[in-house]
């Protein structure tokens, strides 16, 4: 006779963001909030609506060898931004723009040679830039993606949404001199004329 098969039971396995770790009776209050939410528990079977029941499974869980029931961890994401190489440019300076009013604009200058890369790292926010010609509008809401802002481009910043946190790396250091803050004299320095 065969014997039956066995699950032996893991106590965690560890990948690079995720971690599956064995269901512990402390799990019982998130396990039943999923098994009973009804979204959440499509493809997961019925249960009472019994904490003290979700429990006690957990506990006889705990000593079964013929099933495996596993909590997934998120660690975790890393996104990195290496100057020179995924950026066209040495990163000279860093800054972050928090606690933006609701209503309130920023920015509203072009740069004579500085170059950027402005990131949503929380929350959300609009960015304008301007050439003098065409105004294009970008929506920024993802930590890992940001937009590349070359010399010479008006850009304003609105529309942030509660909580927002906007990081710019850019590629000299704090110059007054740098700025074009005049609407006009940007686009006599873009576009020539009087």
């Amino acid at each position: 006779m065969t014997p039956a098969p066995r699950i032996l039971k893991a106590r965690q396995v560890i990948g690079k963001t995720l971690i599956f770790r064995d269901a512990m009776p402390e799990d019982a209050t998130f396990i039943l909030s999923l098994r009973t939410d009804e979204k959440k528990s499509r493809y997961l079977s019925t249960t009472a609506p019994d904490l003290d029941a979700q429990r006690s499974w957990l506990q006889r869980y705990a000593t079964a060898t013929d099933q495996a029931y596993f909590i997934i961890e998120h660690q975790g994401n890393l996104t990195f931004i290496e100057g020179g190489n995924h950026i066209p440019f040495d990163i000279q300076r860093v800054y972050y723009l928090y606690d933006v009013p609701g209503g309130a604009e920023r920015g509203g200058h072009a740069h004579k040679a500085l170059q950027q890369l402005i990131i949503a790292m929380s929350g959300s926010f609009d960015i304008v830039l301007d050439d003098g010609k065409d105004k294009v509008r970008y929506h920024l809401n993802r930590s890992y993606s940001g937009l590349y802002v070359c010399p010479m481009m008006l850009r304003e910043l609105d529309n942030f949404s509660s909580g927002s946190v906007c990081m710019v790396l850019a590629s000299n250091r704090y110059d007054e001199d740098d700025y074009y803050r005049d609407y006009a004299e940007f686009m006599r320095a873009r576009w020539g004329g009087a």
